[in-house]
């Protein structure tokens, strides 16, 4: 069993509403890309995190199509809300609609053999250009539940620890934040976040800081292949 990753997957529908080559020439053609990708990689004794960002869609009815593609590829699916999953419904209506197909991530961990999986979406960072009053709020309120999620990881006792964002939790290699603070509290192994494109992929920072191997996993910054995490 291996544990991959991917985010940042942008789907809307077949023919696609919003054509993702708008934002370069990389992006034409890319669900084709990520699901030859997927299938050549992913088994069905796999499990992959999905790290935000999933579908443009609307509403959770919207969301169908997309979210149809998705469970029909192999592998445990582990969803994360990202900021422009706008679908992202209750808890309870995600299950009941789509409970057979996915598992999400929210204010828990999820166990993959000895692997604790952990995430909440994350927020822009106060060392962001224009943070406000508004987001150092948002900021601290993904934190307390990301400790919830390490809190119930913690019960669990598991081998190794694995946190999912969408956002990064930091940028400079010497940046702390309440992110990066309670991944060293509870023990955090792996780190995987997306949100960021393109060139943007360079200012953010990757690689193993104070016990934490950090990870970019935005498919377009990956060839829309996914990451080997474990």
């Amino acid at each position: 069993m291996h544990i991959y990753a991917i985010g940042d997957l942008h789907l809307s529908g077949e023919p696609p509403a919003k054509p993702m080559e708008i934002f370069g020439e990389h992006w034409l053609g890319h669900k084709e890309k990520i699901k030859a990708n997927w299938l050549a990689t992913v088994t069905d004794e796999d499990t992959v995190i999905v790290c935000g960002d999933i579908s443009w869609a609307m509403g959770l009815a919207n969301a169908a199509e997309d979210l149809h593609w998705l469970a029909q590829l192999p592998g445990r699916k582990l969803l994360l809300r990202g900021n422009h999953d706008y679908w992202w419904s209750s808890l309870a209506k995600m299950q009941q609609m789509y409970g057979d197909a996915f598992e999400f991530i929210q204010n828990d961990c999820l166990l993959a053999g000895t692997t604790a999986i952990c995430g909440t979406r994350g927020w822009v960072l106060p060392s962001a250009e224009g943070f406000t009053e508004d987001d150092e709020k948002i900021y601290k309120r993904e934190a307390i539940r990301l400790e919830m999620s390490l809190q119930a990881a913690q019960k669990l006792q598991p081998e190794r620890i694995i946190c999912a964002l969408h956002y990064p939790p930091l940028f400079a290699a010497d940046e702390r934040t309440l992110f990066t603070d309670l991944m060293e509290k509870y023990g955090v192994t792996n780190c995987v976040y997306g949100h960021i494109h393109g060139e943007n992929h360079v200012l953010t920072f990757e690689g193993e800081r104070d016990g934490v191997t950090y990870k970019l996993v935005s498919c377009d910054t990956q060839g829309f292949q996914l990451t080997k995490i474990i």
